[in-house]
This record gives structure tokens, C-alpha cells and sequence, in this order.
């Protein structure tokens, strides 16, 4: 094995490694082998290279480092304990313990330090490349000569694992394409999965894939310090290409008996192990999470060298602030969100009109005003432009030859592109969204859900939202869609109905925080409704309203619905009049924030007196039961759809205004 260290490097290496395996002993649970073999590129990279500052882990113009490979959390923990963080030695010894900071795959928001949730492989992958395309955004936009307010690198630990998932081929590619040269990545080598080998099933040629992927590749010993500082210096000078430095290791590095063999590598080394690893080793300890002296000041250097970089960047900033007060202004409120306070004042208002148009096309003419007052939105399509109505006018493409673009064309990669806008949105100083087809959600799934667990703003625009797509047929038509992302904690669903219900899901999708949001819109056009005060649009923002009222107190039935089904729920109200039978209209096109209004308010809405209820949208029911009851009646498509002109399909499947006028007949009788 290659050693070229010093023997304080040696000691700091191998704290790292006890440290971690103590920790995996101790929860009888996790990871030892990656943080074993991994030790040597992270320690050199975290003391000599990542720019950070331990007492401020938000600063903005830190690197950031993502642990991609978040199945060796270990080596992250105990990383961020050594150089000062807010993390004590208590949290490294209740390692996946109920309450503790230290879970068992990095989670972004509740450890400090932690820039992103890993652990689904290729994420944090795919995430780092959107945190880069943020940076280079950023600086575009706000940097002046001498002024390099936006200045930072990307940096990750990669694994097989990651690069056997799909999503880091879309995100490697896109990488390469925008030339994203502040992005870094140490790949470790080590030859071994969870099954064995990855001969197994992972013979390609990493180098010559990532070349192609237009990517500076180097190849070193991972275990070699002045290799791995010159290859990471070597990065750093490469402006024009994304840097992927091949790190041949050895999982479980140390172990005599599961050193490169996947015994080492998802499971405790066993407490016979642990003690011959630390003699092999020669560690200076038989006590368990041993830190020595001597180890933990040269890590703790980093608390120092930490305030001074941030101190010279906030003198930067305050020469920034007087030479270009406007920019200053604009970035500050860009990384703090800062959103106005007049959304009434600038939200294009749509007049009625029996014909309206497709909610897709409204939604393209709100995001036009929006970014007109919203600097910070930056977003684009999956090779869905037209389609999506994503595209901003005079804003530029974002690219290599122009980052400050703010269209981006992520090609064919729902699954990068979701991930990236979750990069985007952690960075800060963007408010990203993305579009696609509703189908196409279950490519980007995944990342919808990191958003979600890790409480991330991204939003998603998807449209051709139902069997209303028509001849495209069942591969293009999403039913169980709609339930599946509702069911999803933290994930906001809006569906509008009409244009002007659009506009205020827009400021809804904006205003929240909590997760992603996913606007869901029309291929085909529906109406436009009648506004007055007692329906008016605003009311979008509660998730559910009367859109029209009954003339009774108490209305003999109750139909709702959300996005183009609405407007039959319209028809449907006028046929029943004509049957004496009185109804009152409710648009839901948010049951997330319907839920968080108060009792008395859901009640206005929906009377518990009132049983006949009737549902209708153009996908599964699952979940309607919810609103309509165990006496009401939920209308939908369990069942895959059809290829034919989507009003010969709404009708084929019983979605029509008369299939609901039956419904509430035979509720009211």
C-alpha cells in the first residue's frame, strides 16, 4: 500500500477511519469500509483544498461537498466533529440513534454541514451538478471585475454505485455539455459492491465514459497524498471541463481480513475485527472513539483558517456593497428568497371566456410576469419548451458560453433535471423550477422525493396532465399520478382549473417552503370562469373554495373537482337546476393546503351535513374518499387510458357532465 504521508497525516487519516469504524461497531449498523478507504482523498481535500467555515456553515461562498456516496456517513461525521462543527462526540457514539444528528445516511437540515440528502445513489451525483450551475449562474449575473462575489467550487465523493445509476449518466452529460469547470469530483475505486466484485455487473471503462462526457479525467493511488493533491490542483486549474479524479482505494483499508471484500463493506466489522484493524494500523489507542491531541488540533485549524476566509469575503461584500449597491441589494435578496409582497398587483388577471385556453398556456404567460418581478426564477424544460411553456422571453439560455441565461435546456433528462433544481434551490439565490410531462414525474420521482424529505423549494411544471391529452394514448396518460404525488409528505400538488386559478398557484408554488411543488396543467383548453368577490381567484391559495354557491343555505349535493374537470362540474350544476336539484361548485386544486386551514373554514366549504357529494378528475380516485365521504361518490380512471380525441375519451369513460348529473341524482334520491 502507498503511504507518502507524514506521520501526522498518518494519524489524522487513520482518526478518521477508528472513529468511523468505533461508530458502526457501537450501532451495530452501517458502512465501514467507504470511510475506510475513502480517508486519504477526504482528508487532503477537507485540509488543504475545501474552503469552509465551521462556525458559519451557511456561508454563502463556502464550497460545498457532497457526500454522494451517503451509505459512508461515517467518514462525513466524523469530518465535520473534527473541524469544528456543531456536532459533538456524543452524536458520533449515538450514531443512528433515535434523535441523534448523525442518521445513518447524511440529512440535509439537520446535521450541520450537511449541503444535501445522499443515500438514494447518483443523487447527491446529479445534485452537485445543479449546486454548480447555480455558482456559475451567480456569478454571471453578480460579479464585477475585482469583485469575485460568487466564487466557489463543487466538490464530491463519488461511488460505483453512483455511476452504475442512470441518473449520474444524464447528469454527467449535462455537466460536460455546459462546461461546468468548478466542479470536482473524487471518484473511489474500489472495486467492490454489496454483492461482490463489481465485475460482477460494472465492467465499462469509467475513464474513457467521462471523457466522452466531455469531463477532465485523472487517474491516481487514492491512498497516495501528493497524488491526490496534484490531480485536485490539476482540477482546479481546468476551467472548461467538469474533473472526475479516478481514486483507485481499498475498501475497508486497514481490516486483515475484509480489506477489499465486501464484507467490509455494509455491515460492522465485528468487535475481534475492530481490535486487529487498530492494531494493524498501529493506533495509539485501545479506547473506543479515541481522538489524539495532537490529531484534533491539526483539524481544528480549520476553525481558523475558516473565520478568515469568511471575514475576507465579508470585507469583499462590504466593498461590494458601496461600489455596486443595486447588485449588493439584488444578491442579498436573492440568497435570503426575498419574494414581493405584491403578488395582487402584478398577477395577470384573465377576463371569462366560454373557450379560455390551456392551463399550460396560461401558466406560460404568468411565469412571463413572474419573472419579470421574481429575478431570482431561473428555470427551463426537458426538451419540453413549446410544450411546457417554460420558455422566458428576453432572458438568454443558460450556457456555457452565457451563464447568466436564465432558460435552460436539460434535454431529455427528467431525472438530472430534477435533482439539479434541488442543487439549484440548496445552493441558494435561485428559485428554480423545471418541466416535463405529468407521465414523466415517475422519471424524476426520485428526486421529487429528496425535495420532499429534505424540505427543498423546487418546483416542477408538468403538463399533459390526464387522458385529456387524448391520441397520444395510455404510454402518455397519467393516472395513478396525481395520488402518488399527493401521497408524498411536504409535496405541495397544485391544479388549477382555469387561468386565473393558475396565476395564484403560481404564488402558492412560490411561497412555499416546506418542499417541492408540482404544478399540474392542461394540454387542451378549458374555460375561463366569471370572478366575483364571493369566488374570487385568490382563493386558490386556501386549496379549496366554493367556486359557485347554491341558492339554498344548505345545498342538496356538493360536486368538486380539481384542473379540467371543473369546468364539467360547472355544466353538470346548470343541467340539475333544471331538475330543481341545488349544488354547490368546489374547486380543489391544492388538498395539502386545504388541510392546513382552520375547521371552521373546511366546514364553509364542506358541510358535514351534506353528504351527497360527487368528485370528478381524469385520474385515479384513490384519495377522493377523503373529501367526498363514505356516502359520496368519486369519479375518475382506475384504469389505463386510450388513444382517441380526449372528449371521445372523457365520454367513453363516464366523465361527462350528464355521467355526473346521474351521480347526484341517485345520491339525492
Amino acid at each position: 500500500m502507498s503511504s507518502k504521508k507524514s506521520s501526522l497525516d498518518e494519524l489524522c487519516v487513520n482518526t478518521i477511519r477508528t472513529l468511523s469504524i468505533d461508530a458502526v461497531q457501537a450501532a451495530e449498523s452501517g458502512h465501514p469500509g467507504m470511510p475506510m478507504g475513502m480517508a486519504d482523498a477526504a482528508y487532503v481535500l477537507w485540509t488543504k483544498f475545501l474552503k469552509h467555515d465551521p462556525a458559519n456553515p451557511r456561508w454563502y461562498n463556502r464550497d460545498r461537498f457532497i457526500l454522494s456516496a451517503g451509505h459512508g456517513s461515517m467518514l462525513l461525521y466524523s469530518l465535520l466533529h473534527l473541524t469544528g462543527y456543531d456536532l459533538s462526540l456524543q452524536e458520533l457514539k449515538d450514531f443512528r440513534q433515535w434523535g441523534s444528528l448523525t442518521p445513518g445516511h447524511p440529512e440535509y437540515g439537520l446535521t450541520p454541514g450537511v449541503e444535501t440528502t445522499t443515500g438514494p445513489l447518483g443523487q447527491g451525483f446529479a445534485t452537485g451538478v445543479g449546486m454548480a450551475m447555480a455558482e456559475r449562474h451567480l456569478a454571471a449575473k453578480y460579479n464585477k471585475d475585482g469583485f469575485p462575489i460568487t466564487d466557489h467550487y463543487t466538490y464530491g465523493i463519488v461511488s460505483d454505485g453512483d455511476l452504475m445509476e442512470g441518473i449520474s449518466q444524464e447528469a454527467a452529460s449535462l455537466a460536460g455539455h455546459l462546461e461546468l469547470g468548478k466542479l470536482i469530483y473524487l471518484y473511489d475505486d474500489n472495486e467492490i459492491s454489496i454483492d461482490g466484485s463489481t465485475d460482477l455487473a460494472f465492467t465499462e471503462d469509467v475513464e474513457q465514459r467521462f471523457d466522452a462526457a466531455k469531463w477532465h479525467t485523472i487517474k491516481i493511488d487514492g491512498h497516495n497524498h501528493a497524488e491526490i493533491t496534484r490531480a485536485t490542483e490539476e482540477a482546479q486549474q481546468e476551467t472548461e471541463r467538469p474533473s472526475l479524479i479516478i481514486c483507485r482505494t481499498h475498501i475497508g483499508y486497514g481490516s486483515p481480513n475484509k480489506q477489499d471484500s465486501a464484507a467490509s463493506h455494509g455491515a460492522p466489522l465485528g468487535e475481534d475485527e475492530v481490535r486487529k484493524t487498530k492494531e494493524n494500523l498501529n493506533w495509539v489507542s485501545e479506547e473506543k472513539f479515541h481522538i489524539p491531541d495532537k490529531a484534533l488540533s491539526h483539524f481544528r485549524t480549520a476553525i481558523e483558517d475558516g473565520a478568515e476566509a469568511y471575514q475576507q469575503w465579508q470585507d469583499l461584500l462590504a466593498s461590494y456593497e458601496e461600489e455596486y449597491p443595486d447588485n449588493a441589494n439584488g444578491l442579498r435578496d436573492a440568497i435570503n428568497r426575498e419574494l414581493p409582497d405584491n403578488f395582487e398587483e402584478f398577477l395577470p388577471e384573465f377576463e371569462a371566456d366560454e373557450k379560455g385556453m390551456a392551463t399550460r398556456a396560461s401558466s406560460g404567460k404568468v411565469l412571463q410576469t413572474l419573472t419579470e418581478n421574481v429575478p431570482q426564477l431561473v428555470g427551463g424544460s426537458a426538451d419540453l419548451t413549446g410544450s411546457n411553456k417554460t420558455w422566458i422571453d428576453d432572458a438568454g439560455i443558460f450556457s456555457a458560453s452565457d451563464y447568466s441565461g436564465r432558460n435552460i435546456h436539460f434535454g431529455v433528462r427528467e431525472h438530472a433535471m430534477g435533482a439539479a433544481l434541488n442543487g439549484m434551490a440548496l445552493h441558494e439565490g435561485i428559485i428554480p423550477y423545471g418541466g416535463t410531462f405529468l407521465i414523466f414525474s415517475d422519471y424524476c420521482r426520485p428526486a421529487i422525493r429528496i425535495a420532499a424529505l429534505s424540505h427543498i423549494p423546487s418546483i416542477f411544471v408538468m403538463t399533459h396532465d390526464s387522458i385529456g391529452l387524448g391520441e397520444d394514448g395510455p404510454t402518455h396518460q397519467p393516472i395513478e399520478h396525481l395520488a402518488s404525488l399527493r401521497a408524498m409528505p411536504y409535496t405541495l400538488v397544485l391544479r388549477p382549473a382555469d387561468a386565473n386559478e393558475v396565476a395564484w398557484c403560481w404564488k402558492s408554488a412560490l411561497t412555499y417552503t416546506e418542499g417541492p411543488s408540482v404544478m399540474v396543467l392542461t394540454r387542451q383548453n378549458v374555460p375561463t370562469f366569471e370572478r366575483t368577490e364571493a369566488n374570487k381567484s385568490q382563493n386558490v391559495t386556501r386549496g379549496g373554495y366554493i367556486l359557485a354557491n347554491s341558492e339554498k343555505d344548505q345545498p342538496d349535493a356538493i360536486l368538486m373537482g380539481s384542473g379540467s374537470e371543473v369546468y364539467r362540474a360547472m355544466e353538470a350544476k346548470e343541467k340539475l337546476a333544471e331538475k330543481d336539484i341545488d349544488v354547490r361548485v368546489v374547486s380543489m386544486p391544492a388538498w395539502e393546503l386545504f388541510r392546513k386551514q382552520d375547521e371552521d373554514y373546511r366546514q364553509s366549504v364542506l358541510p358535514d351535513e351534506v353528504t351527497a357529494r360527487v368528485s370528478i378528475e381524469a385520474a385515479a380516485t384513490f384519495g377522493w374518499k377523503e373529501w367526498v365521504g363514505t356516502k359520496g361518490t368519486a369519479m375518475g380512471v382506475d384504469r389505463f387510458g386510450a388513444s382517441a380525441p380526449y372528449e371521445d375519451i372523457f365520454e367513453n369513460f363516464g366523465l361527462t357532465s350528464d355521467d355526473m348529473v346521474e351521480e347526484v341524482i341517485k345520491l339525492v334520491e
